[in-house]
């Protein structure tokens, strides 16, 4: 596909990976006919919006991002997806790279997204890195305890109590304003 066979729609695509974090910089003053945001980790594809975008997109639409690592942070992930994308005929577009896939694409082009997304998988391995060494600097100091909680030891009983009552997991994290898989780790435990 050419850029001239690109009829379609310009879908943007943004993602942070915190709900503290904004997305203002990323496709700022960038025309697009639909928006679809996340904020969540970039180490997997179970992203809500980036699901909605991918079921969106049709032939000769552009998905355009602004850089790999905001699309994926797991090189065997960015690949599936640009391939996933571009053999249905929707071309990706990383803004930062100055790159545009189409399925059609040379060499080059192929090596730069396997070279950029092994960077990006890389720099997210650090981070992790860096966040365990930290935690476990302020561990040995005693300024880390960990998170706090999501339910009180009353609430955990109360929860457990309906749950042998046979009342539904969906429901009791609705009640308990938690997720179904806190539900779940309590039950667990």
């Amino acid at each position: 596909m050419t850029p001239a066979q690109m009829t379609g729609k310009r879908v943007g695509y943004k993602r942070v990976s915190t709900l503290e974090q904004s997305t203002a910089r990323q496709l700022a003053d960038v025309p697009v006919d639909k928006m679809f945001e996340d904020k969540a980790s970039g180490k997997d594809r179970e992203r809500p919006q980036l699901k909605l975008a991918l079921e969106y997109v049709r032939e000769g639409d552009v998905l355009v991002v602004h850089s790999m690592d905001r699309l994926a942070r797991n090189l065997s992930d960015l690949l599936a997806l640009v391939k996933d994308l571009t053999s249905r005929g929707v071309a990706v577009q990383f803004l930062k790279e100055n790159l545009l896939f189409t399925g059609d694409d040379g060499a080059m082009a192929n090596l730069l997204l396997q070279l950029l997304g092994a960077v990006a998988q890389f720099e997210r391995s650090l981070i992790l890195e860096r966040q365990r060494e930290g935690i476990a600097i302020a561990k040995a100091e005693g300024k880390f305890k960990g998170r706090k909680p999501a339910l009180t030891d009353v609430q955990a009983t109360e929860l457990r109590k309906r749950a042998l009552a046979g009342e539904a997991k969906a429901a009791l994290a609705t009640a308990f304003g938690v997720s179904r898989e806190t539900v779940y780790a309590y039950l667990r435990a």
